[in-house]
């Protein structure tokens, strides 16, 4: 018997590659979470090889998707307090 499509770790790691691309696109670590918690599920399955069911393999990627997002919000967050601001216009 064969894997259901979603157990297949190969699959989760071209979704963790195709959200990449799409975090350079489109910069500000929204998909980079994201990309992050399938590549960390991709990881999973095949050091494993346990075939889990869909909602299971979508809790572990949504769980793993917010810590990795929670730990670059503090990481590459402005020190507490810290604003920016702009002191000149570029078409001066």
């Amino acid at each position: 018997m064969t894997d259901p499509i979603w157990s297949i770790w190969w699959l989760w790691a071209a979704a963790a590659l195709l959200l990449a691309i799409v975090e350079v696109l489109a910069p500000g670590f929204v998909f980079l979470g994201f990309a992050i918690g399938a590549a960390a599920v991709s990881l999973i399955l095949l050091n494993t090889g346990l075939s889990l069911s869909f909602p299971m393999l979508m809790l572990i990627f949504a769980a793993l998707s917010l810590v990795a997002w929670l730990i670059m919000r503090r990481v590459f967050a402005r020190p507490q307090g810290q604003v920016k601001t702009f002191d000149h216009d570029i078409n001066d």
